[in-house]
């Protein structure tokens, strides 16, 4: 149901870049959000382990986890911030999670979800600390390499780090000559910060329009992961991310998320520079208030 999402090309994108650009469309699924993947594969996992199950969430892993959960007949609560897409909420509530409001952003809601693991005995679950997660998300590479066997750069999204550590993992492996980019927002920069191993003093902030991928707190596992499969980091300001899904609106009739239009948002800073390149872009979510 999650897997096989189309992959997409705009001729008139390809001449703005002068590259090739492959677009792989992860708001075509039922809840318009790639996160279904790894949600999907870590509720399977869980095996005898019949906790209710509770996490923080931006909205689109709410999302995954409410529909895997509801698949397997298992509570569910999801911890948001009180700021949260209106839309990603009502999605939850409506897949069946019991959707709490708390703090003014992601981290401050994922602090209370860790809390109430502790108090009432749940099964907590981190996007981006836990290996089938990241597993599930790497399927999109998988996907995009068997569909174009030459790729020679990905751009990914870098919010928590399941979807960029994911699809590196595999793209070190299939194709190793790939060079693996994550995307973060540049008013959100805690993880490229603590991916180049740069002092993380706690005041960094999570602001900007890009709320998947709006950490504050960065995940020391996922920090691991990416280390070990990423090339670099590339901030983008929240005008090109804006600028991106205008394109992506414009030419593929595709509305997407600001995290989900990052990695095109990387292209616009110096468009010369990707010139005759092969490049994959993950569209990785859709649900985005109307104004």
């Amino acid at each position: 149901m999650f897997r096989r999402s189309p992959v997409r090309q705009s001729a008139a994108l390809n001449r703005l870049f002068g590259a090739e650009l492959w677009f792989k469309d992860e708001t075509a699924n039922p809840i318009r959000s790639f996160k279904g993947r790894g949600a999907c594969a870590f509720v399977a996992g869980l095996g005898a382990d019949d906790r209710p199950l509770v996490c923080g969430s931006a909205g689109n892993f709410g999302q995954g986890l409410a529909f895997a959960a509801r698949a397997h007949y298992r509570r569910l609560t999801v911890f948001a911030a009180e700021n949260a897409v209106r839309r990603k909420v009502q999605a939850m509530r409506d897949l069946g999670a019991d959707v709490r409001l708390h703090g003014a952003d992601f981290d401050a809601a994922k602090e209370a979800a860790t809390r109430f693991a502790a108090q009432e005995g749940h099964r907590l679950v981190v996007d981006g600390d836990e290996v089938l997660v990241a597993e599930g998300a790497g399927t999109i590479a998988l996907e995009a390499i068997e569909a174009l066997p030459h790729i020679d750069m990905v751009l990914a999204p870098l919010g928590n780090g399941a979807l960029a550590s994911g699809m590196g993992t595999w793209v070190k492996h299939a194709a190793p000559d790939a060079r693996m980019l994550a995307i973060v927002a540049a008013g959100a920069p805690v993880m490229a910060h603590a991916v180049r191993g740069l002092p993380i003093n706690g005041r960094e902030g999570a602001d900007s329009i890009a709320d998947g991928i709006a950490v504050r707190v960065p995940i020391p596992y996922a920090v691991d992961s990416l280390r070990r499969v990423l090339d670099g980091t590339i901030m983008v300001p929240d005008a090109a991310i804006l600028r991106a899904m205008e394109l992506l609106h414009q030419h593929l009739d595709l509305v997407v998320e600001p995290a989900g239009a990052a990695g095109l948002a990387a292209l616009l800073a110096d468009p010369a520079a990707w010139g005759g390149r092969r490049i994959l872009i993950p569209l990785c979510g859709g649900n985005v208030d109307a104004a």
